[in-house]
This record gives structure tokens, sequence and C-alpha cells, in this order.
């Protein structure tokens, strides 16, 4: 199931008691949020305390804030306005905190494969220590309260990173997403709402956060996540039974491995064919561990921030091609 299943996300919105939601919170306000949120942590006597960085978005540069967006640890609008936010994350990046966001807080919990129950549960003991320092608006009705009425109740929003190069090849997707929106459930480009999909990569998440529990919530969206996983390996039997997707995937890896020009979009949907390629054993050499962390790494802005430095376009794909030829041609 790894194999369709790349990674699960677990986030939970919360707002402190006694301040008004972000939008309508003053500059003082916000400084206030954001040191009572950091103190939560610091005093909270808690060894995951010291795991945590601190970094004030009002100077963090531009390229490395679109990098982090890339890279799924920050919301596109969290980088758009800087004063008065700040970011708590841990070594690993597999945790987050975004201050002062839409929401006063925004914890994110993210693990490889199909992990929803442990992300929830690391989900659910920062979201305890923060709540012992710090006193969240609840509603005995309508649950935790959230500047957006779609996030009331749970403010969870579970979600499982997907490939799904069979049954996008097959034109599934469309069906398969007007069945999902009747579960409570939808399905999304990689970065989520507005964005579309690259690379056979979609993101499926819950909808529904109001008068649901956080464990159905879960379990709703592990049921379906294998019955859709379960579909896509039906469907990649039938479609690499086709030399010429086989062949497609072997003149992908050559190219990669050759390239000296290649842009992201290319990139992306050459890597895609790859993992598709590790997914069914016809390439053997490469991992799929390695594939994602290439998709990554070519992203324009993580790519640029590796080499500490902006880059144009046509230079930027050039350092792309020497990156993928550098970390294939071996392999």
């Amino acid at each position: 199931m790894s194999s369709v299943v790349i990674s699960t996300r677990v986030r939970l919105a919360r707002n402190l008691k006694d301040y008004p939601f972000p939008c309508r919170l003053s500059e003082q306000g916000r400084q206030k949020v954001l040191q009572s949120v950091r103190n939560a942590i610091k005093n909270s006597n808690s060894a995951i305390a010291d795991d945590f960085s601190y970094i004030k978005l009002s100077e963090l540069d531009q390229l490395h804030g679109v990098s982090l967006v890339e890279k799924r640890l920050v919301s596109p609008e969290f980088i758009s306005e800087t004063e008065g936010r700040g970011l708590l994350l841990s070594k690993d990046e597999s945790l987050s905190i975004m201050i002062n966001e839409e929401d006063h807080i925004r914890l994110q919990v993210i693990k490889k494969g199909l992990a929803l129950e442990e992300a929830y549960d690391v989900a659910d003991k920062l979201d305890t220590l923060l709540d012992e320092n710090l006193e969240f608006a609840f509603d005995e009705k309508l649950g935790y309260l959230t500047q957006c009425p779609t996030n009331l109740g749970t403010g969870m929003r579970a979600s499982v990173m997907l490939h799904l190069p069979a049954l996008e090849q097959s034109r599934a997707i469309g069906r398969i997403a007007g069945n999902l929106s009747k579960l409570g459930l939808t399905i999304r480009g990689a970065h989520g709402e507005g964005t579309e999909p690259k690379a056979a990569m979609y993101q499926l998440s819950n909808q529904v956060t109001l008068g649901i529990s956080e464990k159905a919530a879960i379990e709703n969206l592990k049921s379906i996540t294998l019955q859709l996983a379960q579909q896509e390996e039906q469907a990649r039997e039938r479609l690499c039974a086709d030399i010429g997707i086989r062949d497609k995937v072997s003149r992908s890896l050559g190219i990669l491995r050759s390239a000296l020009i290649i842009s992201h979009d290319e990139a992306l949907s050459l890597l895609s064919n790859v993992r598709l390629g590790v997914e069914t054993k016809q390439i053997t050499e490469l991992s799929e561990e390695k594939i994602d962390s290439l998709m990554t790494a070519v992203e324009p802005a993580t790519l640029s921030a590796s080499l500490g430095k902006s880059l144009s376009p046509h230079d930027r794909d050039i350092e792309r091609a020497s990156l993928l030829r550098r970390e294939l041609i071996n392999q």
C-alpha cells in the first residue's frame, strides 16, 4: 500500500479564547499570541519543546518562504503576509505550528505512508500540551471555534498524498471525485484547494468537521484510502501490461539521467513515470523514497534555496537537470 500512499498529514486549527481571530487582531495582539504560543511550548517541560526552532516570518526571505510552501510545511496564505506571524518547526520537519495564519494556531503532523492514527496521536498530544498552557475558544455545541465556519467542530483536516498514475491515465479521477464528495471527502491537487494535480499526485482529505468525532473522520478517510489504493493497484496491472507504458517508463529514466536542461513540469512528469516503474518493480535500482525526495528537491524555490541563491528560470532548468543526473546516473 505504501506505493500508492506517499504521506499522511493531520492538521488542527485552534484559537485562543481571549483574542479576536487573526483577521481582526491588532499588531500588539498578534505579538501577544506569538509569545503565548511560544511560551506554551517552551514551558511545557516536555522533550518535544527542545525539538522546535522558531522562525519569525518577517525575517524570512521570500525564497525560503516559498520553499516551505513547496514542502507543504506552511500554506501559501501564511507567507503572503509576514508581519506578526511565526512558525515553530521541528528538526525533522514532521511537526509544524503556524501562528497567526487564518487561525491563531495551525498545528500539523506529517508522516510517511498511510499513518493516520499515528499522525493524529502525535497531533493530539501536541494539542493537549498547548491546551495545558493556553485556553482555547470552545463551544459545547459547536466545538472548537475557528475563523472559517467549515472548520468548526473538531478543527481537524486529515489528508493523504496519493500517487494515482493508472487511475489518472484511465480518466477515472473525475468519477471518483464525484463519489467522494458524497462521502464527506475531497480529492485535489497535491497542494490542496485551488491547485491542479501534477505528476499524478493527489491529496485526499476530509471535508466534514462538525458533528463528527476525530476518530470517525480518521476511520472514514482510512477506509476510502484503502479502497482507492486497491483500485489504483488493479488499474496498474492493466496499464503496465502495455509495452508502450513500460517503454515510457524506461525512456523517462533515460531522459532524467542524460538531460542537460529540464523544466519543473517535465521533471515532475518524468519522475512520476519513474515512480510508477519503481512501484511495479520494472525499475529495481531506485526506491520510492528516492523519487519522492527528488520531487521536492526539483521544486523551483527549494532548488534555488539549496544552492543559496536566486536563479533565473533558464539557469534553474540547467541546475535541475544537473541535480537529477547527479542523483540518478550512478544508481
